[in-house]
């Protein structure tokens, strides 16, 4: 009897623990169903980048992936089903590819594009040359489009090409950099710190893409080591702030960008590349396209569209003060320059969008988005395409059924031109993923 009480009193602890495990257990696994619930009810289960596939055969359920996330627990992007990590909020991934390293047991491949939707990425080596040697990518246009992946890469990009550094000769430049966003700016330290004949060029403004974020727009990173500077601190910033440091950097670097200069041609001349740019003609052993994903603003090709009212991103929400405006599109630059404009006083906002639901859009976004049309902040217009712009109003067409808005200004955030052609005129490789590596 007394060893059977001992027992009792030895192994009710680990009862216990036991039960408050499967307890935990269910209470994510429940969660986890009604997110990915959620997910397939409202049409958000495409992701729109590089994003993780589990092998549920591999899988042991450790939830190392889940707590590695970084987005997590503002975004439940990954969950436990059955015991087993799911991507349970696709739309919510945003590439950290924190989950690969994370999982022990090597369940998790990093892919781009779904079987639906396919993603353009151009073929690109470990050591970010393409198929074309001499010619490499960095950043947001070979998928990564994370800030701290993109400074890492520019970096990394930049030693490779020092390693294969070529001899010297007169008039040729070791590298040309195209793109001053955070990868080509990563590059262009690494080469000043090592030394290289570089020279690099910005068709706009330093930050690339994030330049044409709007004002005080959230900017979320992760910390990154800049060569000659350091560890880059930033977590959650503005892009105002992340701008103002970035020209901190230059200034302190003497880092020389040409700005305003756009490169229109790549062809092969005797043994380097020659590189004609709007401003004149460069030679390089090596080039780094160090350029966005956006390219070309994406036009919708409708009567009125050249009216100087369109714009095609959003720079400074007051400018809109009083005025009625139009928003066209469905991704996170269309939610954020309409609620950014809504918050302004005595703006009013139409939201348009072609589909039923806005499934390229974070959940921060689109929730911010219900709550400004729940307090009559903005008037959002699903199944509705945009057919002709006028001085002082817009047409809508809904089905068949034409509506006209007043409308002082008109904003277009349909996405940019992959710059396809441009790589393959220069004999790029450019793949569309559909769910592959």
């Amino acid at each position: 009897m007394n060893e059977t009480v001992s027992l009792a009193i030895y192994f009710a602890p680990f009862a216990l623990i036991l039960g408050l495990y499967v307890r935990r257990r269910r209470v994510h696994h429940e969660e986890s169903v009604e997110v990915l619930n959620e997910s397939i009810d409202t049409g958000m289960t495409e992701p729109a980048s590089l994003h993780p596939i589990i092998d549920p055969n591999k899988c042991v359920g450790c939830a190392a992936c889940i707590s590695a996330c970084p987005e997590m627990p503002g975004h439940k992007v990954l969950g436990l089903i059955h015991g087993k990590a799911n991507l349970v909020s696709p739309t919510d991934c945003i590439g950290h590819g924190a989950c690969l390293q994370a999982c022990p047991v090597g369940a998790i491949s990093l892919v781009f594009g779904t079987e639906r939707r396919g993603v353009d990425i151009p073929h690109v080596a470990a050591d970010f040359q393409t198929n074309v040697p001499g010619i490499f990518i960095a950043g947001e246009l070979g998928g990564m489009g994370l800030i701290r992946n993109a400074i890492e890469q520019g970096r990394q990009a930049a030693e490779s090409i020092r390693r294969i550094r070529r001899a010297d000769e007169p008039g040729v430049l070791d590298l040309l950099i195209v793109g001053a966003g955070p990868a080509g700016f990563s590059a262009s330290l690494a080469a000043l710190e090592k030394g290289l004949r570089f020279v690099t060029v910005e068709q706009d403004s330093l930050g690339g893409t994030i330049a044409h974020f709007p004002r005080g727009k959230l900017v979320m990173t992760e910390p990154a080591n800049l060569p000659l500077v350091g560890e880059f601190r930033f977590r959650e910033t503005t892009k105002d702030e992340l701008i103002e440091y970035l020209q901190g950097v230059e200034r302190e670097t003497g880092l020389a960008v040409n700005y305003r200069e756009r490169v229109e041609a790549i062809d092969r001349d005797s043994g380097a590349f020659s590189i004609r740019t709007t401003a004149g003609r460069y030679r390089a052993h090596n080039v780094l396209l160090a350029i966005g994903r956006r390219g070309t603003p994406r036009k919708l090709d409708v009567p009125g569209e050249e009216l100087p009212k369109v714009a095609y991103r959003l720079i400074d929400p007051e400018q809109y003060a009083g005025q009625h405006v139009l928003v066209v599109g469905g991704g996170d630059s269309a939610l954020e320059a309409a609620w950014s404009i809504a918050e302004v006083p005595g703006s009013q906002v139409t939201l348009s969008y072609r589909s039923e639901a806005f499934t390229r859009a974070k959940r921060k976004n689109r929730e911010r988005i219900g709550a400004a049309a729940a307090n009559g902040q903005l008037e959002i217009a699903l199944k509705s395409t945009l057919s002709r712009i006028e001085n002082d109003h817009v047409a809508l067409l809904y089905d068949d059924r034409e509506i006209q808005v007043r409308n002082d200004a008109v904003i277009i955030n349909a996405g940019g031109i992959l710059p396809t052609d441009f790589l393959r005129s220069i004999g790029i490789h450019v793949e569309t993923k559909f769910g592959t590596a």
